[in-house]
């Protein structure tokens, strides 16, 4: 066990601007998946260029931040909302929601896919590689900011919290959600696969990582467990994605 070090969220201050951990994790995911998608786009026999991989890149960031808010105001934060409504606005002090980013993503592939004239399920497929690097980098970011903190354990790799053995269940999202994730995902990817297969596989894995970590992970204050006095928001949303992921494949 050790004790969590309390670690400021601010990384850099420059006058007024602060920079945040938790922005340069979401700098750390932008960029590693453009290098990823130029990778892929450079192999022998891509239909991608450089540029369609800067431009999928761009509309993905968008529908990542609006859709993870607006996940966030309708998933988890819809009283605080109504009481401050200018708190949506207030995206550095947190509540962004996974599900809801993962939504706003779709949509914006499939505006890029018209725009540019390609099969939505193509470019479904190339990208489903490219993000896992930003979904761990995310969960470090949430373990930065001392949030989403797991169950009290007596477990050896327990982190202490206020005086407190608890699951640090960021990091578990971290190595499984991201680590994992893209390996599954990248060595499936690296040769030719049925249309929609790398698709269903991101979701089906994700999925099944966020599902079982949420058995260790505390839910929401205001939201608690909603069916059986187990099942949290988390999986309840999760549960779409394994069914629509093994469709797929």
């Amino acid at each position: 066990m050790f004790t969590y070090p309390d670690i400021d969220p601010i990384a850099l201050s420059i006058g007024p601007l602060h920079v945040r951990w938790y922005g340069l994790m979401y700098l750390v995911g932008f960029l590693g998946a453009w290098w990823l998608g130029r990778r892929r786009a450079a192999l022998p026999g891509s239909t991608w260029k450089p540029t369609d991989v800067d431009d999928l890149i761009f509309f993905s960031a968008v529908g990542v931040i609006l859709g993870g808010r607006l996940g966030w105001m309708l998933f988890y934060g819809t009283e605080g909302i109504l009481s401050d409504p200018l708190s949506a606005l207030r995206i550095w002090e947190g509540g962004m929601s996974f599900h809801g980013g993962l939504i706003g993503v779709l949509v914006a592939l499939a505006m890029f896919a018209n725009q540019r004239g390609r099969l939505i399920a193509d470019v479904f497929d190339f990208s489903a590689p490219i993000p896992a690097i930003g979904f761990g980098a995310g969960r470090i970011g949430n373990f930065i900011n001392g949030e989403l903190w797991g169950k009290p354990t007596d477990v050896p790799w327990a982190v202490i919290v206020d005086g407190t053995p608890r699951h640090a269940s960021q990091l578990y999202e971290a190595l499984l959600e991201g680590l994992a994730l893209f390996a599954i995902i990248w060595w499936f990817t690296s040769k030719p696969r049925p249309r929609w297969a790398p698709s269903g596989l991101f979701l089906v894995c994700y999925g099944l990582f966020r599902f079982a970590v949420e058995f260790v992970r505390v839910p929401d204050s205001n939201r608690g467990y909603l069916l059986f006095d187990w099942m949290t928001m988390g999986q309840i949303l999760s549960l779409p994605m394994i069914a629509s992921g093994l469709w797929m494949l």
